[in-house]
C-alpha cells in the first residue's frame, strides 16, 4: 500500500494537471464563499473607504469579463511557452530529463493561477443581477469583485515571475544543478538508512545463509525456495523496506530480493525468493508484491543510478560531435565528483540485513562505491578521452573524489579509472593534447601512491588551480 501511494504521489508531482486542478477547485470554493459573504454583509461597508466603491451591475460585468477573458488568453500562451520549453529541453539535454521539467512547481503554479483566476471570475460573473433582470432587486457582489481584481494583480505578478523563470530553468547550469542536488540529497537520505540493520559479525551471519541461496547449491537444494513472481512489467520505482522486513519477521522468513529500484522486471519473473518455502503463503506473497511499485519509467525516488545516468547523459550529449560543448561536460563532472566524494566517506551497507534480534532476514542488492563509479566515470571515460578539456577535468574529478576516500580498495578503483582514461586518450588524442593528459594522469597516480596523498593533491597547483 505504501509503495503504491508513494508511486502515485510521485506521478502527481510530475504532472501538469494536478496542481492546476487543486487551484481551480480552490477558486470555485473561494467564489462560492465570497458571494455568500457578499449576500450576508452587503456593500454598505465600502462607503468608509475612499479607495474602494460599490460598482453597478454593468461595470462589475465589464471588470470581471475583462479579467476572465485576459486570464484564459494568457493561460493559453503560458501553456504554449511551457510546452515549447519542455520540448526544447528534452531534445537538447535528453528525454529522461522531461520529468524534471514537468515536476517544476513554478510552471504548475503559474498555469494554475491563470486558470483559477479565470474560473473565479466566471463564477462570480454569473451571480451579478441588475434590478431590471431580477424584478426590482439587483445584486452586485462587490467584495467578491474586489477579490477578483486582487487575483488579477497576483496573476500579473506571477506572469512576471514566469517570464524570468522559464529561461533560467532551462539554462544548462540550472538543469545540472537540479539533478546534482537531488543526487546529493538522495545519498544523504539513503546512507546509512537500509532495510533492517547491518550484522555486527558479517562472516558469522554469512555462515547462516540458507543453503538454497548459496552459490554452489545442488539443483535439489537450490529448488527449496518459494518464488514470488512479479505481477507487472516495468521499472521498479519504489521498494517499501519496512514492509519487506515486517513480512520476513512475521513469517520467520529469509528473503532474497532479485531486483533493486531502477531495474526492469518482466511479468512472471522472480521478484522475491523466500525460505523456508512452507512459511510463505499466498497472503505473504501478495504483501511482498504490494511492497514493490512498478511503473513505465524510472524514478528518482530510490534510484540513485537514475540521477547519475541523467548527468552522464547530459555530459555525453555535450561531448558528441554535433554539439561539441566540453564545458557542459565539465559541469557534470563537477557534480558527479561531489556526489562520489560524499559517497566515498560513507559506510555502505552489507547485502545481508538482520532484524532487531540479529536474525538474518533480507538479502538485498546494495549500492556500492565501485558500481556508482562504473556508472558515472566508467560510462563517461569513452566520451571524455578524445577531448583534452574534458579529459583533464575527468582526472581532476578523480582527484577530488580521492580526497574523501580512506579505504585502499576504493583508491584502487579511482586509480583504475585514471588508467582507463589514459588508455582511451592514447587512441583519441595526439601531440600536445595527449601529453597534457598523460602528465595529469601521472600526477594523479604518483600522488595516490603516497601515504599522504591528500596533502599532495591539496598542495598541487594542478588541483588547486582547477581545470584545463
Amino acid at each position: 500500500m505504501k509503495a503504491g501511494l508513494l508511486r502515485l504521489a510521485d506521478y502527481l508531482g510530475s504532472s501538469y494537471w494536478f496542481v492546476p486542478t487543486i487551484m481551480a477547485i480552490g477558486a470555485v470554493l473561494l467564489a462560492i464563499g465570497m458571494v455568500t459573504l457578499d449576500a450576508a454583509v452587503g456593500s454598505s461597508w465600502m462607503g468608509g473607504y475612499a479607495w474602494v466603491y460599490a460598482s453597478h451591475p454593468d461595470g462589475a460585468r465589464q471588470v470581471l469579463s475583462s479579467v476572465g477573458g485576459s486570464m484564459i488568453t494568457v493561460a493559453g500562451t503560458v501553456f504554449s511557452v511551457t510546452i515549447a520549453a519542455v520540448v526544447y529541453a528534452s531534445g537538447q539535454y535528453g528525454p529522461r530529463l522531461l520529468t524534471n521539467f514537468m515536476r517544476d512547481r513554478g510552471n504548475q503554479v503559474t498555469l494554475g493561477t491563470f486558470i483559477a483566476t479565470f474560473l473565479y471570475c466566471l463564477l462570480v460573473l454569473r451571480t451579478i443581477r441588475s434590478a431590471e433582470e431580477s424584478g426590482g432587486y439587483g445584486f452586485v457582489p462587490n467584495l467578491a469583485l474586489l477579490v477578483g481584481v486582487l487575483l488579477a494583480l497576483c496573476s500579473i505578478a506571477v506572469l512576471i515571475f514566469f517570464i524570468h523563470h522559464v529561461p533560467s530553468k532551462i539554462h544548462i547550469n540550472s538543469v545540472i544543478e537540479d539533478v546534482g542536488d537531488r543526487l546529493l540529497r538522495g545519498i544523504d537520505d539513503r546512507f546509512p538508512r537500509f532495510i533492517g540493520e547491518a550484522p555486527d559479525d558479517h562472516a558469522a551471519t554469512a555462515d547462516k545463509l540458507p543453503a538454497t541461496f548459496r552459490d554452489h547449491a545442488s539443483p535439489a537444494v537450490g529448488a527449496d525456495r518459494f518464488v514470488v513472481k512479479a505481477k507487472d512489467t516495468g521499472y521498479i520505482q519504489f521498494l517499501d523496506d519496512e514492509t519487506v522486513m515486517r513480512v520476513a519477521q512475521e513469517n520467520e522468513l529469509v528473503l532474497r530480493l532479485q531486483y533493486q529500484p531502477g531495474d526492469f522486471v518482466h511479468v512472471g519473473r522472480a521478484l522475491v525468493e523466500a525460505w523456508p518455502p512452507g512459511r510463505c503463503d499466498d497472503k505473504c506473497a501478495d504483501a511482498l508484491r504490494d511492497a514493490v511499485a512498478i511503473g513505465s519509467r524510472r524514478s528518482a525516488l530510490q534510484d540513485l543510478r537514475f540521477l547519475v545516468d541523467e548527468l552522464v547523459e547530459i555530459a555525453a550529449r555535450a561531448l558528441s560531435p554535433g554539439v561539441n560543448d566540453p564545458f557542459t561536460a565539465v559541469t557534470c563532472l563537477d557534480w558527479l565528483s561531489a556526489a562520489l566524494s560524499d559517497l566515498a566517506g560513507r559506510s555502505l551497507p552489507s547485502h545481508l540485513r538482520v532484524d532487531d534480534d540479529g536474525a538474518l532476514r533480507v538479502i538485498a542488492h546494495p549500492v556500492t562505491f565501485a558500481s556508482l563509479m562504473d556508472r558515472s566515470f566508467g560510462a563517461l571515460a569513452q566520451y571524455c578521452a578524445p577531448d583534452m578539456v574534458a579529459a583533464l577535468r575527468y582526472l581532476n574529478a578523480l582527484g577530488e573524489v580521492s580526497l574523501d576516500c580512506d579505504e585502499p580498495d576504493r583508491l584502487a578503483t579511482i586509480r583504475s579509472y585514471a588508467d582507463k582514461l589514459e588508455e582511451l586518450a592514447n587512441e583519441g588524442l595526439k601531440g600536445f593534447n595527449l601529453r597534457r593528459v598523460r602528465d595529469r594522469a601521472d600526477e594523479l597516480r604518483a600522488a595516490l601512491a603516497e601515504p599522504d596523498y591528500k596533502r599532495r593533491l591539496r598542495d598541487g597547483t594542478a588541483w588547486l588551480a582547477g581545470t584545463a
